[in-house]
């Protein structure tokens, strides 16, 4: 921590600027590379709500990526941010709650529609705002900064403790904190070039690495075909619970046209009349006897218990639909 003497000493060395109103937030590109570099970093990525700080004196400013200030629906957060020797910063991080050892951006949702200071410390709801980048102190602009740097600042010049956390990264070996994270159920990691500047909007100095989701999961039944599509629209899913099969969504890319229209043959003969879920399903659906696995990409699950970006990925032919379960990946 620096009292305010250490902090002006920390960018005695920079051109002075007056404090910002604003600041466009820099983006991270989705990538599928994966790779490892000394001139790169890698950070968890949160599954929160992206929020840039302002604070000028007594003022501070919670503001979203859309330039929505959110300050009285995180009011611990402005009474942690207060209580910092820094009095002139803007930093950028992400708001988060928890759910068991993940952020929950589900969960975040029950803070996020709340603008009344008092219900929203009533609401029972813990949040944490990890910072990660520095982009102005003490009357300098940090921005033509390389992130290396901009992030050792933010180390030196802010206090960290609960509800504020600083966002660690590794030096090396992206691919292997990758593999850990996704083991750990993370959403994924963001790399970041350590020697670029703060630039605003989407930038490929700033990368997305995101976990892939997938498990086997049974068929149930399919929906016709709409416009030029052929075969059928979307296949029904679900995984047994008991005993019994419950619902789990439905999947409706991922496959070509000659898939399309040979597995149509392959559904037809397993037609049945009534609906194997256990749950309601409300689909206008042709059912099927629920026999067949398919490997299942996907984001997430949502509260309600449907996977969230599904993708076809192929046919199981080693395991039985019966041994469908849904996975639970270890904390």
């Amino acid at each position: 921590m620096s009292d305010g003497g250490d902090i002006a000493a920390l960018v005695a060395d920079l051109p002075e600027s007056s404090h910002p109103e604003w600041i466009a937030p820099m983006l991270a590109v989705l990538t599928d590379a994966r790779f490892s570099s000394p001139d790169w970093i890698f950070e968890r990525k949160l599954d929160g709500v992206r929020l840039l700080v302002f604070r000028y004196g007594d003022r501070i400013r919670l503001m979203t990526r859309n330039c929505n200030e959110v300050s009285d629906t995180y009011p611990e957060l402005v009474k942690a941010l207060a209580r910092q020797p820094a009095r002139d910063f803007v930093a950028d991080g992400e708001v988060v709650a928890f759910d068991g050892n993940l952020t929950s951006f589900s969960r975040l949702q029950g803070r996020m529609q709340i603008t009344d200071r008092d219900k929203a410390c009533a609401s029972g709801i813990a949040v944490h705002l990890y910072l990660f980048d520095l982009l102005h102190l003490a009357g300098h602009d940090l921005t033509d900064l390389p992130l290396r740097r901009r992030k050792s600042l933010l180390r030196r010049a802010l206090r960290f403790d609960d509800p504020l956390r600083f966002t660690p990264h590794r030096n090396a070996d992206g691919e292997a904190f990758l593999e850990r994270a996704c083991a750990r159920g993370w959403e994924g990691l963001i790399a970041k070039d350590a020697t670029s500047r703060y630039s605003h909007g989407r930038s490929r100095d700033w990368l997305k690495f995101k976990c892939a989701k997938g498990q086997e999961l049974v068929i149930g039944g399919f929906t016709e075909p709409n416009g030029d599509r052929v075969g059928f629209g979307a296949l029904l899913l679900g995984y047994f619970e008991d005993g019994e099969l419950r619902y789990a969504g439905k999947v409706g890319t991922g496959f070509d046209d000659a898939f399309l229209e040979g597995f149509r043959e392959t559904l037809e003969a397993r037609r049945r009349e009534t609906s194997p879920f256990e749950d309601v399903v409300d689909e206008q659906a042709i059912w099927v006897r629920p026999d067949l696995v398919a490997e299942i990409g996907f984001t997430e699950w949502t509260d309600a218990g449907r996977l969230r970006h599904p993708r076809f990925l192929g046919l199981r032919q080693d395991k039985p639909a019966e041994d469908v379960i849904r996975e639970v990946p270890d904390a």
